[in-house]
């Protein structure tokens, strides 16, 4: 059993939650609910494995908060 990470996000025009896997040509999907959208991915990545096996152009690392002021200048100092 292989496991891909997917980054998930919710599109505020449409409320669906949208989903990909990043590096992964084609593996992204949307959905209604969390569920749904891990069954669309689970499907699409299986239709896509069929043809052999990836290759990866990114790896997902995670995610980071970045700060700014309300006025949009960062937050620290410039170098």
């Amino acid at each position: 059993m292989k496991i891909f990470t997917a980054v998930v996000e919710k599109c505020g025009d449409t409320g669906l939650y949208v989903g990909y896997v990043p590096g992964f040509p084609g593996a992204h999907s949307q959905g209604e609910s969390l569920d749904e959208l891990n069954r669309n991915l689970r499907e699409v990545i299986e239709m896509l494995l069929e043809d052999g096996e990836p290759v990866l152009d990114s790896e997902f690392i995670g995610t980071q908060n970045v700060s700014v002021s309300s006025n949009g200048q960062a937050s620290g100092s410039q170098t």
